[in-house]
């Protein structure tokens, strides 16, 4: 990782500044004192940043809203080291601004509506900008002198906030959040404004759970199945969207009766789509790729192309399609029509889900109880439940893909090394050849991690690619991998490679699966050391994968793993992926030895040209 610099411009404005106050230090010193700043002090402020913005992320979503704005005031009172705060919220209606809670609590004094035209929060909410006050009694806008002085109150620093609408029909709400300070001509730093902005917009989140609880009128259970999601979407580990689904789909069931769900995302082409996740997982085939174009009903959801309106057998809608008669619908294929049968689902409920206006993601609910319709607040929830499924998609995806990040790095990094070792030896016309072959594997892997980056906003093409090459390359990198990590314990034997085994996939997902595998078997090596082995050849139609390790584990936890269920997040990754090619994955384990095969369908000649 390219350390921090810290910029030059800077130390000379910081030396200038000292030496104007007759602090005359050398620029090297000044350069020093940054330094044991930014290392020391740096880290333990913006370490109580978080802790303060967690703090209101945490605020209890049960109370009010009026008690959770209050809660926010106290928390940037104290955090500023201000005198107090007060939130103020627009009312269109009657052209005023309210006032909404306080830290310390309402006083008498405190006007309970003031005018939205020429006063600072009314400024604030119309052009949406902070407003900093250094000295209240020097400003035209603020009406009401004498009460701010009576608390000893000089300067203040006025923030836009945005709340999410009360209702579906309501727009959101926009309002000003003033904390004032006793200091008179107080300037305000860059940094200090930005924390509050920060701070202030974290309540959004606790006011949209408050919301979003709100709107489940049905029952008390709707509340407990949005408050889960939020929960377990705002857990510091990874998010998995099997763990998701697993904790809220049950409530759902119970209230709607739904009794399968499942998240498909739009593929870049927008000619396939992909079973993201599903419940219950296991009959679900994650990773499963379905044409548009062979499938009516996803041809209407994901492009929109109508008639809209109800129907005999169906209700069809830009934001929902509800197939009212499975049996007799002319947008369900035969074969999905046989599986509902086989299932007795009566009623599919298709949610589609859009980003910059197009469909990008759509979710399908299969009950068993046939369901006339859905109101416009069901249909509402639905999808609500869709948007915070596509954040934990993304978001899971994030997490793998900063895991993933780890192998090309190291290995990167310790090519570099050696790169630099060589030149500063003087040994490179000795050795160009290597410094040429470190070269190559850097440009490779540094262009894998942008990859890797670019895969949230696409996959790129699927090629065909030589699985023994691939798993070749793959064992190599992760030697230099352990050689950075001083594992020299570890043996590595490179088996009998059957080259070419052709297979069809996007190149970095069958180069994520090696890497996670490799890694996965090198740390399950003991610490006094091991070995670890790779192969590859052909079995019937399929490619395989053979990678080896000394070490066992037990039956028990055997089963586990296959499902994607070991510690950390390699193989859920894997089985995933693993999955979206169409492969399978088998493990053996006995005698001191552990034993993963992946096995994907191979490419005929024909099929390759």
């Amino acid at each position: 990782m390219v350390p921090y610099q810290i910029d030059q411009e800077l130390i000379e404005s910081i030396t200038v500044k000292l030496k104007e106050k007759g602090c005359d230090l050398s620029h090297e010193e000044v350069t020093t004192i940054v330094g044991l700043i930014k290392e020391k002090t740096l880290f333990h402020h913006i370490d109580q940043i978080i802790h303060q913005a967690d703090a209101i992320l945490e605020i209890n979503p049960s109370l009010t809203e009026k008690e959770i704005l209050e809660a926010l005031a106290r928390n940037v009172v104290e955090f500023l080291g201000a005198e107090a705060a007060s939130i103020r919220i627009y009312n269109p209606k009657r052209e005023e601004m309210v006032s909404f809670g306080s830290y310390p609590g309402e006083g008498e004094d405190r006007e309970e509506t003031i005018p939205f035209e020429d006063t600072i929060a009314g400024d604030v909410v119309k052009n949406r900008r902070s407003y900093f006050i250094s000295s209240i009694l020097k400003e035209e806008k603020y009406k009401n002198k004498e009460k701010v002085q009576k608390h000893g109150i000089h300067s203040m620093l006025a923030l836009p906030t945005s709340i999410p609408r009360f209702s579906l029909k309501d727009l959101d709400t926009e309002g000003c959040l003033q904390i004032y300070f006793k200091e008179d001509e107080k300037i305000f730093t860059p940094l200090e404004a930005r924390i509050a902005e920060m701070l202030a917009k974290r309540v959004s989140y606790v006011i949209a759970r408050k919301r979003i609880m709100g709107l489940q009128k049905l029952s008390v259970t709707k509340d407990k199945i949005v408050e889960q999601i939020f929960l377990k979407l705002g857990k510091r580990g990874g998010v998995k969207m099997k763990e998701v689904f697993n904790l809220v789909i049950p409530e759902l069931v119970d209230i709607m009766r739904i009794q399968r769900c499942s998240l498909f995302s739009v593929e870049e082409d927008r000619r396939h789509v992909v079973l993201e996740a599903g419940f219950p997982e296991i009959q679900h085939g994650i990773g499963k790729v379905l044409e548009v174009a062979k499938e009516p009903y996803i041809q209407t959801i994901v492009n929109q192309i109508g008639p809209f309106g109800d129907f005999e057998n169906e209700k069809i809608y830009p934001n929902y399609l509800h197939i009212l008669n499975p049996q007799r619908s002319h947008l369900l294929p035969p074969d999905l029509k046989r599986f509902l049968e086989i299932q007795q689902i009566h009623s599919v409920l298709y949610i589609p889900l859009k980003v910059n206006g197009k469909v990008q993601y759509f979710l399908t609910f299969d009950a068993q109880a046939q369901h006339p319709g859905f109101t416009d607040e069901e249909i509402e929830i639905f999808a609500l439940f869709g948007k915070e499924l596509m954040k934990g998609l993304r978001l899971e995806k994030m997490d793998d893909i900063l895991h993933d990040f780890k192998n090309p790095a190291i290995a990167a990094a310790g090519f570099a090394k050696r790169v630099q070792k060589i030149l500063a030896d003087g040994e490179y016309p000795v050795k160009k050849e290597k410094v040429d072959q470190a070269l190559e594997i850097i440009l490779k892997e540094t262009s894998r991690i942008q990859e890797l980056a670019l895969t949230l906003h696409g996959e790129g093409k699927e090629e065909v690619v030589d699985l023994a090459e691939k798993l070749k390359k793959r064992a190599m990198i992760n030697e230099e991998t352990l050689i950075e990590l001083r594992r020299e314990n570890i043996r590595l034997y490179e088996g009998e490679l059957e080259s070419p085994l052709w297979i069809r996939c996007y190149p970095l997902h069958i180069e994520r699966v090696l890497d996670n595998l490799l890694n996965n078997a090198s740390n399950a090596i003991p610490e006094e050391g091991g070995n670890l082995s790779i192969r590859s050849y052909r079995k019937d139609e399929w490619a395989v994968a053979e990678i080896s390790n000394t070490g066992q584990i037990s039956e028990e936890d055997k089963e586990r793993y296959l499902l994607g269920e070991g510690k950390g997040r390699g193989l859920h990754i894997t089985t995933r992926l693993v999955k979206r090619m169409g492969g399978k994955m088998v493990m053996e384990s006995g005698e001191g030895q552990t034993t993963f095969r992946v096995m994907f369908p191979l490419v005929l000649k024909e099929e390759k040209a």
